[in-house]
């Protein structure tokens, strides 16, 4: 069991890398080639689209057909993407492509990540769920998202190095990485197939009872924090005087990704609050981050509210995928985190429409709009009847 998770660690702490670089690195160079911030941004949200309409298939052929090959398929894919999305990158400076066939050749490049690439997290997190405790579900969830967070710090200063000496040489080291992975699960872990029990007479449905709860407030944390993820740049920039000013936004989202890997570790390994206090206290802990983001007059002030909107995510997360994966029968943990995955872009699809309009009007009145959606979702989350049943259910495990 050891052996096959830390696989999966090494698989996600492996995309985590690619993603991160990717993010940071892709949008400059397109636009030093001629690409516009529309048309950069545009790259990656029809990935995301592409995302969110794959990834719950992905989950239902994880349980037919075993988390293993589903998980290997994703990785491969992934890994396949970042130097897809390099290469035409390379081609144009060189002079070796039209720069008109620059934007279509991005979007597919980014498109094998969004259509292959998203069945890797439904199968691993698939996987976790077949083979850990009730009582373990959260930790485990937890120490997946943790390897995927540690893969976002590190990518930047590992690729920022490596870039360096050869401006493709991080594409092809994480791309590496990514068949190394494939590689170590495809000899350690067993491609189980999940066997249906007589009373499951159809799919998973979202729009089940055990299911939309935590889909509907996964998605109401996803605009927010997406939206924290693409206004941080700009929000440091125009509201605080700083000498050095790639340095400070780097650190933000440094200390961003650290504090939510630190929160995971203290309160679902250390402390192991159960489902119900991670998310009550978490969506509380996210909601006054906002306000005080709002509030900020200095960016120590900003950071502070960085690190509380860390520390909540890191108790949100692996709560909701767990609370998620505990209500369901074992012949259905694939597609519910699949379910799951598929929403998680529907921050970065919806962020351009609705965020950026509104902090184009004030930027502070964006974290406002996030606490306001913050307190729906606590509001939620104290009355809807299939979290609240969590509760009693915990207390019987």
């Amino acid at each position: 069991m050891f052996i096959n998770t830390f696989w999966l660690k090494v698989g996600l702490f492996s995309v985590g890398l690619g993603q991160s670089f990717a993010f940071v690195l892709i949008p400059p160079l397109a636009r030093d080639l001629g690409l516009t911030e529309i048309q950069t941004s545009t790259i990656f949200a029809i990935s995301a689209i592409a995302w969110a309409m794959t990834s719950a298939g992905w989950g239902r052929a994880s349980d037919n057909y075993g988390r293993r090959n589903i998980a290997i398929i994703g990785l491969i894919g992934y890994s396949i993407s970042i130097v897809a999305i390099f290469i035409p990158l390379l081609l144009v400076q060189q002079k070796l492509l039209s720069i008109s066939l620059l934007f279509p050749l991005l979007i597919l490049g980014r498109l094998i990540n969004g259509i292959i690439g998203s069945a890797t997290r439904p199968a691993m997190f698939g996987y976790m769920a077949d083979n850990s405790d009730k009582t373990e579900r959260t930790f485990r969830f937890a120490q997946l998202e943790s390897s995927f967070l540690i893969g976002t710090v590190v990518g930047p200063l590992i690729g920022g190095l490596l870039f360096l000496v050869s401006e493709g040489l991080p594409f092809y080291m994480f791309s590496m990485c990514g068949f190394i992975s494939c590689i170590g699960i495809y000899l350690n872990m067993p491609n189980e197939k999940i066997i249906k029990s007589n009373k499951s007479n159809k799919n998973l449905s979202f729009t089940d009872n055990s299911v939309w709860p935590f889909l509907f407030l996964a998605s109401i944390l996803s605009l927010c924090h997406s939206s924290l993820l693409q206004s941080i740049g700009f929000y440091i920039t125009d509201m605080y005087i700083v000498a050095n000013l790639p340095l400070f936004i780097s650190i933000c989202y440094a200390v961003l990704s650290i504090s939510t890997i630190v929160s995971q570790f203290l309160f679902t390994d250390y402390l192991r609050l159960s489902n119900t206090s991670l998310l009550r206290f978490g969506i509380l802990t996210v909601l006054v981050s906002y306000i005080c983001a709002g509030l900020s007059s200095t960016i120590w002030y900003f950071y502070f509210s960085i690190i509380l909107n860390g520390v909540g995510f890191g108790m949100i997360r692996p709560a909701n995928a767990s609370a998620l994966s505990l209500a369901q029968d074992p012949e259905n943990q694939g597609s519910a985190a699949g379910y799951l995955g598929s929403v998680i872009p529907i921050g970065h699809m919806l962020t351009p429409i609705i965020a950026m309009p509104i902090y184009q009007f004030n930027p502070s009145f964006l974290y406002y709009f996030s606490s306001i959606l913050c307190f729906v979702a606590a509001i939620f989350i104290i009355l809807n009847p299939m979290i609240k049943s969590m509760k009693f259910y915990e207390n019987e495990i």
